[in-house]
């Protein structure tokens, strides 16, 4: 009874760290660590213990701005720094987070197929359609909720991985012991990974989801009016939820990783081109049932990843713009909020029918988010240091550091990613 009672303390501490976390984990993402665990084997592993600090800290810093304020980053931005610099971060954005929804669409219905047949339009206006429903005609209690829980199903890639015979003596050494090499696929396989990891989409998220919870909980009337009062617990459960929540991400693209590596490797399947044919390409390999596994968990991510990616696009333009917004508003209350969330979802689904191949869709939303990150890291510090914003609870030296470590590599990963795209 005490067991089940501390499990449910922590699934109520968990939040939209959580949520960030396990969405950052979309079909894109898999995609890049699938391609990378088949080009390099383990030889990337490294990746996700890199990744997780700077993960947590950058997300924490982001979250904090939307506790402590009661607003969300381009309501931040457009009050206190340049129009014209936010309207350009909100239509890279909007751009990039498009491109990525039509690539998730498309992973979703091609894996559904490949699990239950019937036509892969059928599947991507099914999903489309659910997912629409979801975000604009559910309230945001139960929507929350569901996205939580959903969030959980990710670890039926750690389950596939333990299904298979790997050489865990590898794995480990691989994962502690990192290896580089300035060849070209390789540079462009490790933009991809810190690209689809550190993800701007997620940085408007999590402030905003934050900003949601706090009128949830009445401690301010609507997003962007009043200013909450925070406590201590609030702050733990912050850190709490958002540590929680970026090590499960890369728990997951971990396995994903030594799934592909272990099996796609390890047989001479060197290249992969979408998630759904990395299921495909391991059913002869590692049988039907992990095929089955690897395909369900790219359903469960891009359900996780697809009202993510359009709702922080909605809260970015909303706030440019001051317009209404909020999950926590009915339909009728928000047209503009909603209606990006409907617009980009459906052109999304078009994409789906242009001659652009979707791996292609895919780089192209990579480089997108590489070139727009650092920017962001670098306006997202300045608030978070700003004693007029953030009170008593600005940034700590540590927290700038990692951050400015962090901003810097993602400038050179956005710069090695554009010249290597140009030369090809």
């Amino acid at each position: 009874m005490k067991i089940k009672t501390r499990i449910v303390k922590i699934l109520r501490i968990l939040g939209p760290g959580f949520i960030s976390g396990a969405s950052d984990d979309d079909p894109t993402a898999i995609a890049a660590y699938t391609q990378a665990g088949a080009q390099f084997g383990y030889g990337q592993l490294w990746t996700t213990l890199f990744t997780f600090p700077f993960m947590a800290v950058v997300q924490e810093m982001c979250g904090r701005i939307g506790l402590v304020t009661g607003k969300g980053l381009a309501a931040i931005i457009r009050k206190n720094y340049s129009k014209p610099l936010l309207y350009l971060i909100v239509f890279i954005l909007l751009i990039a987070n498009t491109i990525n929804i039509g690539a998730d669409l498309g992973a979703m219905a091609a894996s559904a197929q490949l699990i239950w047949g019937l036509p892969f339009v059928f599947w991507l206006i099914a999903i489309t359609a659910f997912t629409l429903v979801m975000e604009v005609f559910v309230s945001y209690k139960v929507y929350a909720r569901f996205l939580k829980y959903l969030a959980l199903t990710m670890l039926i890639y750690v389950f596939s991985a333990f299904t298979l015979k790997l050489d865990w003596f590898d794995v480990l050494k691989s994962t502690f012991i990192p290896s580089f090499s300035f060849d070209k696929a390789f540079l462009v396989s490790l933009a991809a990974i810190l690209g689809t990891n550190l993800s701007p989409y997620l940085f408007f998220w999590q402030a905003d989801e934050e900003v949601e919870e706090e009128v949830q909980q009445h401690k301010i009337r609507s997003m962007g009016r009043g200013v909450p009062k925070v406590t201590k617990r609030d702050f733990r459960n912050l850190k709490y939820d958002t540590i929680v929540g970026m090590f499960l991400s890369n728990v997951i693209v971990f396995f994903v990783c030594v799934v592909a590596a272990g099996t796609l490797n390890k047989n001479g399947i060197f290249s992969i081109g979408t998630p759904a044919e990395a299921a495909l390409a391991l059913k002869p390999i590692a049988g039907n049932f992990a095929s089955i596994l690897f395909a369900i968990g790219i359903i469960a991510s891009g359900l996780l990843a697809v009202p993510v990616l359009a709702g922080s696009a909605s809260y970015a333009l909303s706030e440019a713009f001051s317009w209404k917004e909020g999950f926590y508003r009915k339909f009728q209350q928000a047209h503009g909020f909603y209606g990006v969330i409907t617009i980009a979802t459906l052109v999304g689904l078009l994409m789906n029918f242009s001659p652009i191949e979707p791996f292609k869709m895919l780089v192209y939303s990579a480089v997108l988010n590489a070139v727009l990150a650092p920017i962001l890291i670098f306006i997202i510090m300045l608030i978070a240091n700003n004693k007029k914003i953030m009170g008593d609870h600005r940034n700590s030296l540590k927290s700038n550091i990692f951050n400015g470590i962090i901003a810097l590599a993602m400038t050179v990963v956005s710069i090695v990613t554009i010249i290597n795209l140009i030369i090809k």
